[in-house]
């Protein structure tokens, strides 16, 4: 399923085309994720001189207030109306946690909220599909360790789409819910990730479905530039001076570093070196592993983590990561499940940001990183929350204690608050600074 190259061409703002990453190999847009020289993987690459005529702060501004605000500089057809207005999430400033661990200028980009599914994963997913359209599929799916999967469930509903998602037994009881809710046929397979990504290329080919990190990921992947242009507009189109990204297969944090460039290219921000940090469980770290050795040679791990959504342990774009971070100065770390489970507490008490394990362990390595002088404390810094902690709330299962119900007597409050020593403040200068706040 192949269509010609001059109907892609009369029909988008941005000529664009696949490219080899690694060889250089040109190919016609189709439904196609490898190089057949070299099987190295394919990207999608731009006519910028074009871009420069229809990408500008302009034409962006006056987009709508989603990712599609961006779409001229996405692989999709001009006239493509997007159903969902997944993306544009906000960039909170993160004062009381930049406190916490030692910063002092930090920023949460928060796809914890993103539409349609709560994970920075809608985005991938509403340029894949998109795809999926113009290429003639009628049945969707993916592989995945579970926001992929909500994400492709949702939106293959909206559009109309049969799909099939296929997730390791052991994926979380959350998001196996969040997925079959929205009618997707749900296959669970008995093995981790890998071996559901192998068996999921073999269905993709065997039964020409769309299969959004198989033979749609060139485009799949550049949906996820969206949070690096919605990081420099949000700053007054700048770049900030660091980014701390999660890493499973490892296209986020390039994709981010990708959108960079092309802002640079196109003369939208300033030329800059960013330095790109990544973060990993260390009982998945295939890629922090390889940074730390000063190469970006992936030696495959069998996942061992909590952060499921982060457990790839062959991650098909990790020596791409690895390079992209060593490249630009930065750094990779990997934090405990005890760590990770602390760092989702601590992202909810300051912040009021409740994220899944992966938000947890940016937060974590984000910590270290200060801890460890990596990132200095003036330093703007903005730390990826890729998906929404109502996803994994197994993970802080018996932290809080359920208490005992009182009755409805102030008497019996003002012995509950008396037991809770209440950062050890008395129960009349409670009372006291309440009718002060009153007056």
């Amino acid at each position: 399923m192949h269509l010609p190259l001059s109907f892609i061409e009369g029909d988008m703002a941005v000529f664009y085309e696949l490219r080899c990453r690694d060889c250089g190999k040109r190919f016609p847009n189709e439904p196609l994720s490898s190089c057949d020289e070299c099987f190295s993987p394919l990207e999608v690459v731009y006519d910028m001189d074009a871009a420069k005529r229809t990408f500008t702060r302009e034409a962006i501004a006056a987009g709508p207030p989603s990712m599609w605000r961006y779409q001229s500089l996405l692989p999709v057809p001009q006239d493509y109306q997007a159903p969902t207005p997944a993306g544009f999430t906000p960039l909170l400033d993160a004062p009381r946690l930049a406190k916490r661990i030692g910063a002092k200028n930090l920023f949460l980009k928060n796809d914890a909220v993103c539409l349609p599914t709560l994970s920075f994963k809608d985005r991938v997913v509403s340029v894949a599909l998109a795809n999926a359209k113009v290429f003639g599929f009628d049945t969707v799916g993916c592989s995945s360790t579970g926001n992929l999967a909500t994400a492709v469930a949702a939106q293959a509903a909206r559009m109309g789409f049969k799909t099939y998602i296929l997730v390791p037994a052991d994926l979380e009881p959350a998001k196996i819910l969040n997925t079959q809710v929205y009618g997707a046929t749900l296959v669970r397979v008995d093995g981790n990730y890998d071996h559901v990504n192998r068996l999921s290329s073999q269905i993709a080919e065997r039964f020409n479905w769309g299969f959004v990190n198989v033979n749609l990921r060139p485009y799949y992947a550049e949906g996820s530039k969206t949070v690096g242009y919605e990081i420099a507009e949000q700053l007054g189109w700048k770049l900030p001076d660091n980014v701390v990204v999660p890493m499973a297969g490892g296209s986020l944090i390039t994709k981010i570093r990708k959108a960079f460039n092309e802002l640079i290219e196109l003369g939208l921000v300033a030329e800059k070196q960013v330095r790109f940090f990544g973060a990993q469980a260390t009982g998945c770290s295939p890629i922090s592993t390889a940074v730390k050795a000063g190469t970006d040679l992936i030696e495959p791990q069998r996942p061992n983590t909590i952060a499921r959504s982060l457990a790839i342990g062959n991650p098909a774009d990790g020596p791409y990561a690895a390079r992209a971070i060593q490249q630009s100065g930065g750094w990779a770390e990997d934090v405990s499940d005890v760590e990770i489970v602390s760092a989702i507490q601590e992202l909810a008490e300051t912040e009021g940001v409740f994220t899944e394990t992966a938000g947890g362990v940016t937060t974590a390595v984000t910590a270290r990183l200060y801890a460890h002088g990596r990132i200095s404390p003036d330093d703007l810094t903005v730390a990826c929350i890729t998906g929404n902690g109502l996803k994994t709330t197994d993970a802080l299962a018996g932290k809080y204690d359920v208490e005992r119900a009182i009755r409805p007597r102030m008497a019996d409050f003002e012995e509950f608050v008396a037991q809770h020593e209440v950062h050890g403040v008395a129960i009349e200068e409670l009372a006291a600074v309440g009718a002060q706040n009153v007056r």
